[in-house]
């Protein structure tokens, strides 16, 4: 497998490139074309160019749902170059590539952004949406698709060339996707450029970038604010989170187990917004130890291609180490295993589905993200209690609380600072919801009608009738 860049609607071979490694393996995956920072500009140069253009296309809608059919058609081979580099199960990467084929078709029906404010005999005045110009879209490894299309979809929707910066963990399944749907818009309004920092530094700084989209770290989004903020270069960025799910006194433990447990373990945990904490009754810990105990007892971890498995490996290294050295910190301040705890040895970045129970609201294993297969229970006495720790930390991406009285849950997730709050269920997103965080968990929304708000700005036509 080659993994190309696309520049102005050319294929940019792999030379030079870099190897993209299988994380289950180690092996290699496929060969990847290193863009430049001379690419970089050649790309925004294209982007610039194709942008007056694009913006006066009526037929925008059209060429977003045959993009959508594009992608239903090559799914399969998609999903198992995703599989491959990424390291998640087929059938959820089969699921990912499908759900990007949703938010196609849902963006392809934008419309009803403008409005008229007054249109008599005297005066009409009318609110146009006008695109904003070209979009960094910069892109993690977790979800290296539909993370991506979340940001295409809107943005191309709305008249703007988008610039594709996939992460250099997972690039191919990205420049595989967009060279197959490239071709059904003008050459220079999709582009992809996989390549090191310096090509992402390249864009970020570039004159001609007008948005930048970034799903990623809070520090790094931090740092792309300190260069787009003396720009005036709008920023929509989802970082850092540390979901915790309040479980409620008359919550029904065995009922919600599975669900709990999928919700923190998806993705082998590497999910924005996973359960990454969970906070529950003192009277109830042991029970739910337990029932999560069991539920990590029936996975199967293993090569995300082979059909048994549940949960494939981390994605590469360095997160393997975090979730480690977080495990580490959590043992030392008290926490008790009670499912997994090793990481698997061998080939690969294995970990096994670990249950820790007992740990400290303090621990690091609470207060920072692991993003990994790790979850800690914390005992609470007070629920006003749990909800003071939920709220001391940094992040306010989602959150979820679980109970049977749902108008009594419902008003213990008003009293959660974050951009998402799931009743007895987690990790739903849809392309008709906004998508977004509160505190250092990012700016700005993704779909929902508030995104096509971000892909444009205002421009007001106000006429006096004589």
């Amino acid at each position: 497998m080659a993994g190309y860049n696309l520049i102005g609607g050319r294929a940019v071979a792999p030379s030079p490139g870099f190897q993209v490694k299988d994380p289950a393996t180690g092996g290699p995956v496929g060969l990847c074309a290193l863009a430049s920072p001379a690419d970089a500009d050649a790309a925004v140069a294209h982007a610039l160019a194709a942008a007056p253009d694009w913006e006066r296309t009526t037929g925008r809608g059209a060429m977003l749902a045959q993009a959508a059919a594009v992608v239903e058609r090559e799914s399969e081979t998609l999903a198992r170059l995703l599989t491959a580099e990424q390291g998640k199960p087929l059938a959820e990467a089969l699921a990912e590539v499908r759900r990007s084929v949703a938010w196609f078709l849902h963006f392809a029906e934008a419309g009803g952004v403008g409005r008229v404010i007054a249109d008599d005999a005297t005066r009409r005045i009318e609110v146009l949406r006008r695109p904003v110009g070209p979009v960094l879209a910069i892109t993690p490894w977790n979800f290296p698709v539909s993370l991506m299309v979340w940001k295409l979809a809107p943005a191309l929707a709305m008249g703007n060339p988008v610039i594709v910066k996939p992460s250099p963990f997972a690039p191919l399944t990205a420049q595989a996707l967009v060279a197959a749907i490239a071709p059904c818009f003008p050459a220079g309004v999709l582009q992809v450029l996989a390549g090191e920092a310096d090509v992402a530094r390249r864009l970020v700084e570039h004159d001609g970038i007008a948005k930048i989209a970034f799903t990623g770290s809070t520090a790094t989004g931090r740092a792309i604010m300190a260069v787009a903020g003396p720009a005036l270069k709008r920023v929509t960025l989802e970082l850092g989170g540390n979901d915790a799910a309040i479980l409620l006194d008359d919550c029904d433990v065995d009922a919600v187990a599975g669900r709990l447990y999928r919700s923190a373990f998806a993705n082998c945990g590497q999910v924005c917004i996973a359960v990454k904490r969970v906070f529950v009754p003192r009277k109830m810990a042991g029970q739910l130890a337990d029932a999560l105990a069991a539920q990590a007892a029936g996975a199967v971890v293993g090569h995300g291609l082979d059909p048994t498995t549940t949960m494939g490996p981390l994605n590469n290294a360095a997160q393997l180490r975090r979730v480690r050295d977080l495990l580490s910190a959590g043992l030392r301040d008290g926490g008790q295993i009670v499912a997994g705890g090793e990481a698997i040895s061998g080939e690969g970045n294995f970990h096994q589905p670990t249950i820790v129970r007992d740990v400290p609201a303090e621990s690091a294993l609470v207060e920072e993200e692991q993003f990994g297969p790790v979850l800690p229970l914390v005992a609470y006495d007070g629920l006003d209690d749990a909800i003071r720790w939920v709220e001391r930390g940094p992040y306010g991406l989602g959150g979820s609380v679980w109970g049977s009285d749902t108008a009594r849950a419902e008003s213990v997730a008003r009293r959660i600072t974050s951009g998402m709050v799931w009743i007895n269920h987690h990790l739903e997103t849809r392309p008709d919801v906004p998508f977004g965080g509160a505190k250092a968990s990012g700016i700005g929304s993704e779909n929902g009608i508030e995104v096509l708000a971000e892909y444009s700005r205002p421009q007001v036509i106000s006429t006096w009738r004589s």
